[in-house]
């Protein structure tokens, strides 16, 4: 058992060496609130991390009515009891004294504290008034990586078959829309192939841009275990700060922002060119290998070196360790990370820009599916065009066409990117802003309603992790004041609404959280088993059929038709498709001369509203702050501690100097940190520079994924203020995963 009272200063834990071939040994994390012991705790109630995506079981310690502490569950397949350091002390949150417990409604300009019923009713008159008015397009729903899945369920039937809207999408689309539109692009529908225990198995493990030291603590945990172990796999990085995942590997190419496509097409030059291809499996399995390899044809590494800056004998070293593995993990055993504990959920619930058991818009079979389920014709869902993603969704707001905004339990004037755009959108006085969330956070400070929500430990329902591992999270406590579940309040809404089916009977027939999760069983026809991996037997979802996505055009992201899909694929293999590399919108130049880049710490979650209310975490990193590297520093007189100023084209932020081993050219900002804890509120002072890293990021999406680009910004840093003589917090290194 490690109940370590530190676990900020090593995050990870004793070692536990393992070998390939053999279970993970169990290790139970533990960790209690001051004053209690074990003895003291009057019963432990099942749950599973919430404030990152690896899914780690543990129990809630509950003494007279409060949460006191938390341990992990050693039986468990993901995590064997082990916690991370946001697992450990994050849940100290769901007792702050500033949780809101009662609604807040605006008046004369004022958030004022109200009741249910006045709250509920302003809401549902809004939704009636611009329905009758405007129609269901003027209506939109901005949600989280937070919920359960039976809330994000009644979420997604309620906006799509209950007002008819389009516009539902989720925060998801800004840490892992990527990674499922390549599985959908690759194997025609969503969902992680590989499995958590393909690190027991694996001989080579490839991470791209993924920091699993920070982002995913107890999954590190795993790899460093087998690194340990008598047959270490060997470990390629591709990430351009000298993180502990760096440290470790074999081979650690550090690109230039922008640059992976380049990168990735000479590693596939390199493997083709060597003959290191299983050319009857890929004949037997796979379509486009040969238009592939046309493309990648003159991706010399000497070509990728010229633009990626990383020496083409680095990059010929990564290809052969790629090359010659027997057991990949991030290739035969394939793992896409999302960056949020729910993030499955929104994709699979249809609350993240998908219809829900990841049905095909384009497809008229499926669309009539998903009506039977929920008894409704099929022109009431909404599928004349691809759902509205999130960037699209605020630009709708913006130009005045969605007029009612309601956001859930995510917190966008801080998390989005042009921070000072998206404040001026929530700010319009013409939209009608729900905020439904724990804290008064930022943006809940711009509502014209706000709902106080129960969060985990407060209520019960499911949630899937990154390896599609479904855990329980039971109630253990009463959420304070008025504070209600989300899908109480969303059940609320749809019964106000009084949203019908064909029948004239109510849409929404369930009423709870298991009568939720039997009715999305009925949606989704899971496999009751549970499947560890999959396609281990061949592709299975990339038949025309079948397929959630046609697919899209990589340059312009243009849906492709279904016969232009049923042509290119009409035995439904998996699709291997040709990108070609295209220079970022904005690079470095005279006036911004660094390429900006954003990310996570191991300390904190999203936009800090419960990481920063645990002590220990907020302690190990209170504020923001920008790594350069040495060289760059010296090159302009700047030393650890100063205080600078990161200036991009669209704004500022302040913050002390760190220098690392960052590429050279480079800036990073980890993008946690906003204004609430501040006398400012939610704003930069004055509207000058911010510390929000999301006042300098650009407004601009990949075509295909319409994920936001945190990380192809034009920078400048200057020196605002010399080191001040105290010493600073112990902050730690911040991932470069979003």
């Amino acid at each position: 058992m490690d109940t370590s009272a530190d676990r900020i200063a090593d995050p990870w834990g004793a070692r536990t060496p393992y070998d390939s071939g053999t279970p993970w040994p169990s290790r139970t994390d533990t960790h209690l609130g001051a004053g209690t012991a074990e003895q003291d705790v009057e019963r432990w109630v099942q749950s599973a991390s919430l404030l990152h995506s690896n899914g780690d079981a543990m129990d809630i310690a509950v003494r007279e009515g409060r949460i006191v502490g938390v341990r992990g569950r050693a039986a468990d397949r993901v995590n064997r009891g082990r916690l991370g350091p946001k697992d450990l002390y994050g849940w100290q949150a769901n007792a702050s004294a500033d949780r809101l417990t009662r609604p807040l409604v605006r008046e004369q300009g004022r958030l004022v504290e109200s009741d249910w019923d006045t709250a509920m009713g302003r809401i549902t008159a809004r939704t009636r008034h611009l329905l009758d008015d405007k129609g269901p397009g003027s209506i939109g729903f901005y949600t989280t990586g937070l919920l359960f899945l039976e809330e994000y369920y009644t979420l997604a039937a309620l906006a799509r078959a209950g007002i008819d809207t389009n516009h539902l999408d989720g925060n998801t689309r800004l840490c892992t829309a990527t990674a499922a539109e390549a599985l959908k692009e690759t194997f025609g529908c969503d969902g992680q192939p590989g499995s958590y225990e393909d690190i027991d198995h694996a001989d080579t493990v490839a991470l791209f841009g993924h920091n699993m030291a920070e982002t995913q603590t107890v999954l590190w945990m795993r790899l460093l275990d087998r690194l340990e172990g008598g047959d270490p796999p060997r470990l390629v990085c591709v990430d351009p700060r000298y993180t502990h995942v760096a440290r470790r590997a074999d081979v650690h190419l550090a690109p230039r922002a922008g640059t992976n496509v380049a990168l990735l097409n000479a590693l596939l030059h390199e493997i083709i060119r060597t003959g290191r291809v299983d050319r009857a499996y890929v004949d037997a399995h796979t379509v486009g290998f040969e238009e592939l390899a046309a493309a990648v044809e003159e991706c010399t590494p000497r070509w990728a070196a010229g633009i990626c800056d990383v020496p083409a004998a680095r990059i010929e070293r990564a290809a052969e360790i790629l090359g010659t593995a027997e057991r990949l993990l991030s290739g035969r055993g394939l793992l896409q990370m999302n960056g949020q504990p729910s993030a499955q959920n929104t994709r699979e619930c249809g609350a993240d820009g998908d219809l829900p058991g990841f049905r095909n818009w384009q497809n008229d079979g499926h669309v009539a599916e998903l009506a039977a389920v929920w008894n409704v014709n099929p022109e009431t869902i909404p599928h004349y065009a691809p759902p509205t993603h999130a960037m699209q969704i605020f630009r709708y707001a913006e130009q005045g066409s969605v007029r009612m905004l309601w956001i859930t339990g995510t917190n966008p004037t801080v998390s989005l990117p042009e921070l000072s755009r998206i404040r001026s959108v929530l700010a319009q006085e013409r939209l009608f802003v729900v905020a439904q969330d724990l804290f008064l956070t930022e943006t809940a400070q711009l509502a014209d309603v706000v709902l106080p929500a129960a969060t985990w430990g407060e209520k019960t329902g499911t949630l899937t992790n990154a390896d599609r591992t479904v855990h329980l999270s039971e109630k253990a406590v009463e959420p304070p004041g008025e504070a209600r579940a989300d899908l109480d309040v969303l059940l609320d809404f749809a019964a106000r609404m009084d949203f019908r089916d064909k029948d004239d009977g109510p849409l929404i027939t369930w009423h709870d959280p298991e009568s939720a999760f039997a009715a999305w069983q009925r949606c989704s026809a899971q496999a009751p088993d549970g499947t560890a991996r999959l396609y281990t037997d061949g592709i299975a979802y990339a038949h025309p059929d079948t397929c959630e996505s046609y697919g899209k055009d990589m340059v312009t992201g243009a849906s492709v038709e279904p016969v232009e899909y049923r042509s290119l694929n009409p035995d439904g293999k998996a699709v291997i498709k040709a990108a070609e590399y295209l220079p970022p919108h904005e690079d470095a130049s005279a006036d911004f001369p660094l390429q900006l880049i954003t990310g996570r710490t191991v300390y904190h979650f999203h936009t800090r509203t419960k990481t920063a209310r645990a002590p220990e975490l907020n302690a190990a990193a209170p504020d923001v702050w920008a790594e350069i590297s040495p060289a760059e520093a010296s090159a302009q007189g700047l030393a650890d501690g100063d205080l600078v100023q990161v200036t991009t084209p669209r704004g500022s932020v302040r913050a002390r100097l760190r220098t690392t081993a960052i590429r050279d050219g480079m800036v990073f900002l980890p993008f946690h940190y906003g204004y609430w804890d501040t006398p400012a509120g939610h704003r930069p002072p004055d509207d000058g520079p911010g510390r929000a890293a999301n006042e300098t990021t650009v407004t601009d999406w990949d075509p295909v994924s319409t994920q936001p680009l945190f990380k192809t910004g034009a920078a400048r840093v200057t020196l605002v203020a010399r080191r001040a003589s105290e010493p600073g917090a112990r902050t730690g290194t911040a991932g470069s995963s979003t």
